[in-house]
């Protein structure tokens, strides 16, 4: 049985007063050929943040207006680029396949993506793409998967950095034992995106 879910996850006050004040005043970087664009993306989890360079998405992350401030900095450091709030190609294209997605019409994303990190992590991160929909896998089978047996707290290092959340699917990754394990987009989300892999309702 799933557990109960929180009382709001819709875009509550908090997140669109958060969501004004980093975005409201910053002149979208139209000159900067590396600007990263981001959006936020209505999802029945509630509301996630996302981000493209012009190359392709780079950041997908349930929010919160408490998080928010600190998840686009961090961005802005990792990329060394401006991000404004605005549409982009990758975006548009993300909003329709998560749409998809959360219908059960779609199992694998065509969404460009950019995301750079150690060559340790990197294949980390190739590695659960190539999990199936409706699979998961432990973290010691991932780390068996990428040559490297005895690194498991080191890919739960990796899983736990994906800046890519559903696309890079880090929720399949399990605890020895089929125990949830963490998820930096609540636990209950997690949950609730395996099973909705397994063909049961979200909500």
């Amino acid at each position: 049985m799933l557990n109960a879910l929180p009382d709001r996850i819709e875009p509550s006050s908090t997140f669109q007063a958060a969501w004004n004040r980093v975005f409201g005043a910053r002149p979208v970087p139209g000159g900067h050929p590396e600007g990263l664009r981001a959006a936020w993306m209505a999802t029945p989890l509630g509301p996630a943040v996302a981000a493209a360079t012009p190359a392709g998405l780079c950041f997908l992350e349930f929010s919160d207006g408490q998080r928010l401030e600190r998840q686009v900095a961090g961005l802005e450091r990792r990329f060394r680029a401006p991000i404004a709030a605005g549409d982009s190609e990758p975006l548009a294209l993300l909003r329709r396949e998560l749409d998809e997605y959360f219908a059960g019409r779609r199992r694998s994303f065509s969404v460009p993506l950019v995301y750079p990190g150690t060559p340790f992590q990197v294949r980390v991160w190739d590695t659960l793409r190539s999990i199936p929909y409706g699979q998961t896998r432990s973290y010691t089978e991932v780390a068996r998967a990428i040559g490297a047996a005895r690194a498991v707290r080191a890919v739960g290092h990796a899983n736990g950095r994906n800046r890519i959340s559903v696309v890079i699917p880090c929720h399949r990754v399990l605890n020895q034992g089929g125990r949830l394990g963490g998820f930096g987009g609540w636990l209950w989300r997690k949950e609730r995106l395996l099973a909705l892999e397994q063909g049961q309702a979200v909500l």
